[in-house]
């Protein structure tokens, strides 16, 4: 930054000096602001504070820029001009809104304050110039309860109960019922408590006032709440937010004014038509604070809501046409579904926000397929636009409609998608519940920016209070999370923990249901049905796979696995883990047998009683994949893990065995490890028990054999020998896999077809890559491990700290969730260099949890490697990200 940097970018009023390409500087509500301003469409003037104000400020101590205060006034003076009238001027006042506006859209998690500049003189002198007295103490009384609450640290709640036990006193229901003179008598009451709480009066200056909502929307980039949504959002702290001071508008002007929340398609579905909610004489917190309901903007959505009062088309068709001309004008000048804010001030339309709107994965499916559908993108765009992770929205069960349902209440359908699971009242019991496992349903009269990390916990959503475009609504959304809001016979009750439904009660704790698509709760646990994966869905991934460049295999040992993998759209089995094959229960007392026997043939003989087990594993799995490649890890874990632990497990074993209970208790002592995790396990077990990799390998060729025969067809086989370190190591074990491969060829007339390789995933092997590969026909790297022991780190202990390491910025993500480029990446850069140095063809995957993960994916695209492996339920998610990968790099 240098002394001439430009901090304040003006809009509005037939000049702008911004536009949608400085989204980085201007944040994403200032950028387009301009944007609009530049379309010629109404909006009101003001200007933006860069981001890199916000940058400076957190930097130099929370300190502004020297020069900032000059570059303010000036814009200030420019709108002063633009509009008529004079910030502070008791006569003809200047009132503005002072708004956040990051790079990303953080919906609820920015502070905001409207009605910017008010005091006792401003206030009369509004009255006069609009010649309505209500109005003006209405937006008074607003902006000091707003204004206490974000800048000064005052709860709203301590003005809520001012104005409820007015209305109560009055026998008022709603805020509209409250005359001039009782809104004149609640400023005067808000003022009091405010200056009760603060020690000091409301701060009446109105350039005060402007400072310190500046420095609110600055500060709230660093809450806990931002924090968590950027967590959640992969949004770096380092963008900072910009500031938008803009000139008020007014909706709560009378019954020819109004405010609303739209978009140009419908968030939940992708329907076409327009969608959204307004309130007349109001103003835009109303609308999504969900303190009034507010009405359909359309009468078709009216009549699908079955709303009685009257849509915005019906009671303001003038404006509304206006309206529908813009949203229109701004979906094709994006190209993309809008979320817009408008305000409707005695008739007059004025524009107060426009952004890509946040949407289910259904309607991203189908609002981009139907975009390229209609010409507006092509498929490659389409492709670009679903994000990957919101597949998952997708991928799981949905309400069986044939199922018998026990109705609860309905309220309005939120966010589509289904979910069962105990009512919670509370978020911090919700995220605590959640990471013991439990499934929770979180109910609140009203969900709030301190409920993300709740509403992220839970499995879904329920609120009392709230529209369509409520917090709730919009947030549960963005996070794939079922939610039913507005559910208004609810009744809740958080001091008995309990909600109540007529006469009917459901207390915390008891299972609950909700139906995302239909806004319907339900009592109990509903039955579930598989997902259809047709339609707008089965055209993208034709568009995704045309595109991509890898291809995508499943992590997978059973066939239920198999089956959904190959329905997925998976290519092949990048790691089989034989272990998991270990465990059933009509094998481990052989292996356990194995693993207690003290010579080398009373190994074998507990082997030879696993291997058709074994063998016929590998033969459904076969069946099931047909042609395609399956990588079967051989025995990884040490052996210690199969043993028994508890009284009751040596019982049994010593029953099966005929061995000493004391004699087993001695041989898993001797088996035990300070550390197992880098210890006698992997091909360290092949190198000194040979006969267990000879078992296994004779198990996966005569599969083949007796495969092949069965089909006509011949199953690849990648035979994977895990945590090589040296590379005799594969040697070794290599031309011991291959002499059983040849014995069983020629025992069995058939020929095995397979490869042999190696996993990655010891930094060790990463650097010995060129000679390891001399014997290796494949190298899958094993990014779990290659995690741990690159980072020191083990990542069933690891969680109890990563959290705050990525709080203070230590790690920008979670390595076992997001591939650590730097550090692990070059691991697996240096090793696929060395390793196709010495052989050019030489396969290369990645097998790891980070395998489904959008991030990691596109650094496995930026390495060249061969195919990306995961769970079942995350092919189509990596089949998309795959092919955006490619798509950014052509």
């Amino acid at each position: 930054m240098t002394a001439d940097t430009k901090w304040v970018y003006a809009f509005g009023g037939g000049d702008s000096e911004g536009e949608a390409g400085m989204r980085e500087l201007l944040g994403g509500k200032g950028a387009n602001l301009a944007e609009m301003a530049k379309l010629g469409l109404p909006v009101p003037p003001g200007f933006t504070l860069t981001t890199q104000v916000c940058t400076a400020f957190y930097d130099n101590d929370q300190a502004y820029p020297d020069t900032l205060n000059g570059q303010v006034e000036a814009a200030l003076a420019k709108l002063e001009g633009a509009v008529g009238k004079a910030f502070g001027d008791p006569s003809n006042p200047l009132l503005v809104s002072v708004r956040s506006g990051a790079r990303a859209s953080m919906p609820g998690m920015m502070d905001t304050v409207l009605n910017l500049g008010l005091n006792d003189e401003t206030a009369e002198g509004l009255a006069k110039l609009s010649g309505d007295r209500r109005f003006a103490y209405d937006s008074y009384r607003r902006f000091i309860q707003m204004y206490s609450d974000v800048v000064l640290g005052v709860d709203h709640s301590v003005f809520e109960d001012i104005l409820d036990g007015f209305k109560d006193d009055n026998d008022y229901s709603l805020d509209t019922e409250l005359s001039a003179d009782d809104w004149v008598s609640i400023v005067a009451e808000y003022k009091a408590a405010a200056a009760r709480e603060l020690g000091r009066d409301f701060p009446a200056d109105p350039r005060e006032q402007l400072w310190g909502a500046i420095g609110a929307v600055f500060g709230s980039w660093m809450t806990d709440r931002a924090k968590t949504y950027r967590r959640l959002h992969d949004i770096p702290a380092s963008w900072g937010t910009a500031v938008n001071v803009q000139a008020m508008v007014f909706g709560n002007m009378g019954e020819t004014s109004a405010t609303g929340v739209a978009f140009t398609r419908d968030p939940s579905t992708g329907d076409t038509g327009y969608y959204g909610e307004y309130l007349v004489n109001a103003q835009g917190e109303d609308v999504v604070a969900g303190i009034r309901t507010p009405q359909c903007l359309t009468e078709a959505m009216r009549e699908k809501m079955g709303d009685e009062n009257p849509s915005m088309e019906m009671a303001m068709p003038e404006s509304y046409a206006e309206l529908a001309a813009v949203f229109d004008k701004l979906e094709r000048h994006y190209t993309d579904m809008q979320d817009i804010e408008f305000t409707v001030e005695r008739g007059r339309l004025w524009m107060l926000q426009t952004r890509n709107g946040k949407r289910t994965a259904k309607a991203a499916l189908k609002i981009a397929v139907d975009m390229a559908s209609e010409g507006l993108i092509s498929t490659d765009e389409a492709v670009m636009r679903v994000d990957p992770a919101q597949l998952d929205q997708l991928l799981h069960p949905t309400l069986d409609p044939k199922a018998e349902r026990d109705v609860l209440t309905s309220g309005l359908p939120a966010s589509p998608g289904a979910a069962s699971g105990t009512v919670v009242f509370d978020s911090d019991e919700a995220e605590e519940l959640a990471k013991t496992g439990h499934k929770v349903i979180l109910v609140r009269i009203e969900t709030s920016p301190e409920d993300i990390h709740g509403m992220h916990a839970a499995e879904g959503i329920i609120t009392a209070r709230g529209g369509m475009t409520s917090h709730a609504a919009v947030v549960a959304r963005g996070m794939g999370r079922p939610c039913v809001s507005g559910a208004g016979q609810i009744k809740i009750d958080y001091a008995a923990k309990q909600f109540a439904v007529g006469r009917r009660i459901v207390k915390h704790g008891e299972m609950v249901t909700i139906d995302g698509a239909s806004g319907q709760v339900l009592m109990g646990e509903a039955k579930m049905i598989k997902p259809e994966l047709t339609g707008d869905f089965g055209k993208l991934m034709v568009w995704a796979d045309k595109a991509r460049r890898m291809k995508i295999r499943t992590n997978a040992e059973t066939p239920a696995d198999c089956e959904t993998a190959v329905e997925f759209g998976a290519e092949g089995i990048g790691l089989c883990r034989t272990e998991h094959m270990f465990f059933d229960a009509d094998r481990i007392a052989a292996v356990r047998e194995m693993i207690l026997s003290n010579d080398q043939d009373g190994r074998v003989t507990a082997l030879d009683k696993i291997l058709p087990m074994q063998r016929d594993d590998f033969a459904q799995i076969f069946r099931i994949m047909g042609e395609r490649p399956c990588t079967i890890r051989l025995l990884d874990p040490p052996l210690h893990e199969f043993l028994p632990h508890t009284e009751e497990d040596v019982a049994d074993v010593a029953k099966a065995t005929g061995l000493p209970a004391d004699q087993l208790m001695a041989r898993a002592r001797d088996l035990a490890e300070s550390n197992p995790m880098l210890g006698h396990r992997g091909c360290r077990l092949g190198i000194t028990y040979p006969e267990i990799y000879e078992m296994q390998a004779r198990a996966i060729f005569e599969a083949q054999v007796a495969v092949e025969k069965e089909t006509g067809f011949q199953p690849l086989a990648e035979v994977m020998i895990p945590l090589v370190a040296a590379p005799a190591e594969l040697a070794i074990l290599k031309a011991r896999v291959a002499g059983v491969a040849k014995a069983v060829a020629e025992e069995s007339g058939g020929e095995p077809k397979y490869l042999i390789g190696t996993m990655i995933e010891l930094p060790r092997a990463a650097l010995m890559a060129g000679l390891i590969a001399e014997d290796a026909e494949f190298f899958s790297f094993g990014t779990n491990d290659l995690t741990q022991t690159t980072f020191g780190l083990s990542r069933d202990d690891a969680g109890k700290f990563l959290s705050e390491y990525i709080e203070a910025g230590i790690f920008e993500k979670d390595p076992f969730v997001t591939l650590d480029r730097d550090g692990v990446g070059d691991l697996v850069r240096i090793a696929a260099e060395r390793g196709r140095s010495t052989r050019p063809n030489l396969k290369l995957g990645i097998c790891g949890e980070h395998g489904g993960d959008p991030s990691s994916i596109d650094f496995c695209e930026e390495t060249g490697l061969d195919y990306v492996s995961c769970s079942p339920y995350r092919v189509p998610i990596a089949r998309l990200a795959a092919a955006q990968a490619r798509l950014r790099r052509q």
